[in-house]
């Protein structure tokens, strides 16, 4: 073993940073926090996008179970994908969607305010109603 890599006698190669309270930390290990982050964001969030570039909306609880919402309609036919421009019906990925609606809603329970639990609510059952009118055509 090299002078360099020698351990000292806490088992670590002589040289190792070690922490205020004397124990051995590996220099890769150590975390970094970078505190000006939330700055960086703000500042991000303050500069002018270009003409015409995306901008994604706030991300929430409302815009998330809606866009699932979308995806089962896309997926029960009631409008075009958006992807291939027709209309095309899928029910076992609408059935997916709504289930994991329904596992959102009770994993979420005690934890949506008011508006977000009425609206999830709605969606189910306007979802599941849709799902179970096209089931009965069958």
């Amino acid at each position: 073993m090299d002078e360099l890599n020698k351990p000292d006698g806490d088992g670590l190669p002589s040289g190792s940073p070690k922490n205020d309270g004397g124990d051995p930390v590996n220099e890769h290990i150590r975390k970094k926090v970078d505190e000006s982050w939330k700055q960086n964001v703000e500042k991000e969030k303050q500069e002018q996008k270009a003409p015409g570039e995306f901008v994604p909306p706030e991300p929430d609880f409302k815009f998330f179970i809606t866009t699932l919402t979308l995806q089962a309609s896309i997926a029960l036919g009631h409008m075009a994908n958006p992807s291939t421009g027709k209309t095309e019906e899928d029910p076992v990925q609408a059935k997916f969607i709504i289930d994991t609606l329904g596992m959102l809603k009770e994993k979420t329970r005690g934890n949506l305010n008011e508006e977000e639990e009425q609206l999830l609510e709605h969606l189910l059952y306007e979802l599941r109603v849709a799902y179970l009118a096209k089931e009965e055509k069958k």
